[in-house]
């Protein structure tokens, strides 16, 4: 098997999950027929883990109606947490790539097949993080240095107005310099789980996320985690739009889970206050 992908779900905006699926379907398309020239075939799997949700799997089908990739649905395990969910999905999967994926993204149709291209080129690298743009066409840096509580601070909590005077200070954190062009990035420290496409065996290596996490930072531990075997690579050329949004912006539930994961976070890595 070429490719595997795991999205987890929690009462998802239907919408936004169908076009997370129709893109699936049309990348995964375009792969197959650039494979098909080679003479190979495209054998993909996705599974799906639904930790809560009254859609059903005809729902899911529609979505990806002549992509021709297997759908295992995986429910009735109740609401694990996003980490565990991807690694309820992992298990017994036999692939050489596979994807995490976030139920709230759109992948450009060549995506997978420049991803898979470039670490057909650099068997060095073992995970793939792309450039990704918001619904209005804006960068989104999410490639990160090691955050201090300040940054977070700053970052989520601080009013708009008053952001322009710690620019400097964030554009340090989110790597701005870095990300400004269209360059390859090699080895970001912290990457978003939103879309990581890792070797499959690197994934499976690690034991994927890290279970105490139950959302937030999940991404963050495994990024530091996964230097330790192998290297990261921001590959601009594969592209994605991500709708997601702030913890802050989601009410105290969240804020709470994002404390909670950022103290966790920071005491497994270490404290950096300012």
């Amino acid at each position: 098997m070429l490719i595997s992908i795991s999205i987890v779900i929690y009462w998802p905006q239907k919408q936004r999950l169908y076009e997370t699926l129709r893109s699936l379907g049309v990348a995964l398309k375009f792969l197959k027929a650039l494979i098909s020239e080679t003479g190979n075939q495209l054998c993909s799997i996705l599974r799906l883990v639904d930790n809560g949700s009254d859609l059903s799997k005809r729902d899911y089908c529609e979505a990806l109606a002549n992509s021709d990739v297997e759908i295992i649905v995986l429910s009735g395990h109740g609401n694990v947490g996003y980490g565990q969910g991807h690694n309820l999905a992992i298990a017994g999967v036999q692939s050489q790539y596979h994807l995490v994926l976030n139920p709230d993204v759109r992948i450009d149709k060549n995506a997978l097949w420049r991803a898979i291209h470039f670490f057909n080129n650099h068997v060095d690298i073992g995970l793939v993080t792309p450039l990704i743009l918001d619904d209005e066409g804006n960068l989104q840096h999410l490639c990160r240095q090691y955050p201090t509580v300040a940054d977070l601070l700053l970052r989520g909590f601080i009013p708009e107005p008053l952001k322009k005077h710690f620019y400097s200070r964030l554009a340090r954190y989110e790597m701005h310099d870095a990300l400004g062009g269209y360059n390859i990035v090699w080895d970001p420290l912290i990457v978003s789980g939103c879309f990581m496409l890792f070797r499959t065996d690197v994934f499976k290596k690690l034991h994927g996320f890290d279970s105490r996490y139950f959302l937030y930072f999940e991404d963050y531990d495994l990024s530091l985690r996964t230097h330790a075997v192998t290297r990261i690579a921001y590959v601009p050329s594969v592209r994605i739009v991500h709708y997601g949004g702030r913890a802050t912006r989601k009410g105290f539930k969240h804020i709470r889970m994002f404390a909670l994961s950022a103290f966790k976070f920071f005491n497994r890595f270490g404290w950096k206050w300012l």
